[in-house]
């Protein structure tokens, strides 16, 4: 493994097409398989996709790896659609990033 390598962690049917393109894809089944695969990956790997049917369900393990340079942990849909857990994590990272939601605000008229 390339230590400037990209992998993704999900289901089986979630990961394939990424494999078909080269991507290193693991695929998981049960939450606890999902959390030793990111510890595992983690040393090795500066970027993590995730499933975020899993990535939902493991935010405290998420956390460890936040405040670190790498691997960035990104969540991503799963083959079944999105849970909108990731769209939620860019969401508050860009607020405290600028101080204001500029992505979802609304004006009150």
């Amino acid at each position: 493994m390339r230590k400037d390598s990209i992998s993704v962690i999900g289901d089986k049917d979630s990961v394939l097409a990424f494999k078909a393109i080269g991507i290193n894809a693991y695929a998981v089944t049960e939450l606890q398989e999902a959390r030793e695969m990111l510890k595992t990956l983690a040393r090795n790997y500066k970027v993590i996709f995730i499933i975020d049917e899993f990535a939902v369900r493991m935010q405290d393990l998420l956390a460890r790896y936040k405040s670190r340079p790498y691997p960035t942990i990104i969540p991503l849909p799963s083959s079944k659609g999105s849970n909108g857990f990731g769209i939620m994590g860019i969401h508050k990272d860009v607020e405290k990033a600028i101080g204001t939601d500029i992505l979802f605000g609304r004006e009150d008229k």
